[in-house]
């Protein structure tokens, strides 16, 4: 396969830039900086970038039925109305442990958002994945997780893919999508430890994984069925944190980059760190998920 083009989509030097998500209705990108609190637009039509700050770190965005945002931050669960930039909290699954706050999430077919939390400081592996449903409610689905990154569905609806960072695994569930439920956990990539962690993902259409390596330089597009790595996307930065398919025919990757981390000499050795890329790619994605309710009126 002929070497693809990384190019930058937004020059930004994001502390941690994350959580990558395209939007087809809107035919924007949102990503967030984690350390700045901040949630992203990023409208490719023009170029611009519009930032909201939410007065806390910020894990992950999606979007609602009608258009509000709907986030993991430290204090839990949230939704922003991103015509006021009001935050309004919903709830908090982990109150009882100040070492937590919310990580990666994505929602489901059904529009239910599944969110995880990170372990800050010990004790480590103190930390779940959770389900908020469209009633609000919310329902564990796993525990003892250190850091709650790409989690992603196949497109038969069968097959729940999880990532949590330290394990350099990929798990795989079966998925019932009718109850949300998952079962019969198993491993379907290691990747080496000297590949860097495996942050965000993404899936196409064909099914296979696309996954930021933080530490690694790069994206990998692999085959969870034979584990085998199938592409290697180099990006001109250390820290590669998320991926998403966005354009008006999802073949272009979005990939959000972080500068924390790296020292003052890096930094200068880095200057693009911190920036959202974009690579068109000779595949397609397939359309986020959004929350399966309205929530504007609350």
């Amino acid at each position: 396969m002929a070497n693809l083009t990384v190019e930058v989509a937004f020059h930004h030097p994001a502390e941690l830039g994350e959580g990558a998500l395209w939007d087809v209705e809107q035919g924007v990108l949102y990503w967030v900086d984690i350390v700045g609190n901040k949630v992203n637009r990023f409208d490719p039509r023009n170029g611009s970038n519009l930032a909201y700050d939410v007065g806390e770190s910020v894990g992950t965005v999606v979007v609602s039925q009608d258009g509000v945002l709907l986030l993991g931050v430290r204090s839990g669960l949230a939704w922003l109305d991103p015509d006021t930039g009001r935050v309004t909290h919903l709830t908090d699954p982990e109150g009882d442990k100040p070492h937590t706050r919310m990580n990666d999430g994505k929602c489901d077919p059904k529009g239910r958002f599944w969110v995880g939390s990170i372990c800050e400081r010990e004790p480590r592996f103190d930390g779940g994945l959770y389900c908020l449903n469209t009633d609000l409610s919310v329902t564990p689905k796993l525990s003892k997780i250190q850091c709650s990154n790409g989690l992603v569905w196949t497109g038969d609806q069968r097959t729940f893919y999880y990532i949590d960072t330290p394990t350099h695994e990929i798990w795989g569930f079966d998925y019932d999508v009718e109850n949300g439920n998952i079962s019969n956990q198993r491993v379907v990539v290691r990747l080496a430890d000297a590949l860097g962690s495996p942050d965000g993902m993404a899936i196409d259409s064909d099914d296979h994984l696309w996954v930021a390596l933080y530490h690694g330089h790069q994206v990998l597009r692999l085959d969870p069925k034979s584990g085998q790595i199938e592409l290697e996307l180099p990006i001109p930065a250390t820290n590669v944190t998320s991926v998403a398919f966005g354009g008006n025919t999802l073949d272009e990757l979005y990939i959000t980059t972080a500068r924390a981390g790296l020292s003052p000499a890096q930094c200068a050795n880095e200057p693009l760190a911190g920036s959202l890329f974009r690579a068109r790619v000779p595949f397609r994605g397939v359309p986020a998920n959004r929350f399966g309710r309205p929530l504007r009126a609350g």
